[in-house]
């Protein structure tokens, strides 16, 4: 429906977004050792291995001991950290790079990373209570990366953001424009195609998580629902210095002085 461009939404509480960073370094390493720099096998081996599988979680099949990676629960976060190909791990690295910052910015590194993880989590959980006996493996940051994009909703739902939508048209909208439309068609989606290659349900998990999480882990006095209205540096006007016909012209409309005693 769009992708996120860029938003000119300044830090307030933190110098860098360290955490968010890290994320997409680890994403990429990851995607690039599992996808480029291994062998396709040792690439299936990894989406297995690490990957969430519902069946396996909920006891429904077992993995063979040499595919298992890491223990089953702790597939609950290690699936967020594998990509199919470059556009799934890019999509899901943009929306982290351009709403991830002031999320961390709200809630403070370490509970950033808190967050972030049990958006996870919750993403694989709801994916796995709607499709409990799928043997596919789940894969991908969109759990954690929706609950992101819930929590800039409610932190920051006015702030101006550049959208390229229908992946033509770029447009600077109030950010609950795009994000609430979104939040939208994962819902319906979930309704409408419960059991479909996207997880829908992945992407409702995060959401949910996101929205919760933020109430409670954001700094004391952070707000909900910010009501400051920032313009990208794109469409702000530039104060220009007037021509000096244009100060005659201004002071020759001017309303004469009035001396008063």
């Amino acid at each position: 429906m769009f992708i996120p461009l860029h938003d000119r939404n300044s830090l307030k509480y933190i110098k860098a977004q360290y955490v968010t960073i890290g994320l997409i370094l680890v994403n990429v390493a990851v995607w690039l050792v599992a996808g480029l720099a291994a062998n396709q096998a040792f690439s299936d081996e990894t989406v297995v291995g690490l990957g969430y599988i519902p069946a396996v979680v909920f006891g429904y099949a077992d993995l063979e001991p040499g595919l298992v990676l890491v223990p089953e629960d702790a597939t609950y976060i290690t699936y967020a950290f594998i990509h199919t190909d470059f556009l799934h791990l890019a999509s899901n690295m943009l929306f982290l790079w351009v709403f991830g910052d002031n999320v961390e910015d709200a809630l403070g590194h370490f509970r950033f990373l808190v967050f972030y993880l049990a958006c996870a989590a919750a993403g694989a959980l709801v994916h796995g209570l709607f499709q409990p006996a799928s043997e596919a493996p789940l894969i991908g940051a969109s759990g954690a990366i929706s609950g992101v994009v819930a929590a800039y909703l409610l932190l920051h739902p006015k702030v101006r953001v550049w959208v390229l939508v229908f992946f033509r048209f770029p447009l600077p909208l109030p950010a609950a424009v795009p994000l609430v439309l979104w939040v939208g068609q994962q819902f319906y989606m979930l309704f409408l195609d419960p059991n479909g290659d996207v997880s829908w349900g992945a992407h409702v998990g995060g959401i949910i998580a996101g929205a919760v999480l933020v109430v409670f882990l954001r700094r004391r006095g952070v707000p909900l629902f910010d009501r400051t209205i920032v313009t990208p540096d794109a469409v702000r006007h530039k104060e220009t210095t007037p021509t000096k016909e244009q100060e005659e012209r201004q002071a020759s409309s001017a309303p004469p002085i009035r001396w008063g005693r």
